[in-house]
């Protein structure tokens, strides 16, 4: 990866819709040559899907919290993994180290949706501890930095 995929994947990056013609005029490429690097990326599995970044706000959901969880043992691990990701609350789940165990985000309608998704985490075979933060409001987000080519 060059400068120049850097500049390719931050216009894809800000609308994956881009036409190549587009990011072409932008970066002083030809439209082939920008299709091609587009083509190896998507090869290299940098660009491993093209998504929609939806409202949440606007579709319902007006609370955003991170739930962190902390297992009583291993032996539950997998298993709280697969429960926790068929929950459609659950929007984002990372496996840590340190003190807690998984870090989830979780969307809802309410306060009420968000303490009965609550309940269903909590209830579930091995959680122990639990730390809920509310976000107030979300400052930064769906940006990734391009490594040295950050452009």
């Amino acid at each position: 990866m060059d400068a120049t995929d850097a500049k390719i994947l931050k216009a894809l990056s800000t609308n994956a819709r881009a036409k190549a013609s587009a990011i072409s005029g932008d970066i002083n490429l030809s439209v082939s040559a920008v299709l091609e690097r587009i083509r190896k990326l998507e090869d290299n599995g940098i660009i491993s899907q093209y998504t929609t970044i939806l409202d949440r706000k606007k579709l319902g959901f007006d609370i955003t919290a991170w739930i962190e969880i902390k297992l009583s043992g291993t032996k539950h691990t997998d298993s709280f993994a697969d429960t926790v990701c068929a929950l459609r609350n659950v929007v984002n789940l990372y496996y840590l180290t340190g003190e807690y165990d998984y870090l989830l985000e979780i969307v809802a309608a309410s306060q009420d949706e968000l303490e009965d998704v609550h309940r269903q985490i909590t209830s579930l075979d091995g959680v122990g501890n639990t730390e809920t933060h509310i976000v107030l409001r979300r400052l930064k987000a769906n940006s990734m930095p391009l490594s040295a080519y950050e452009v």
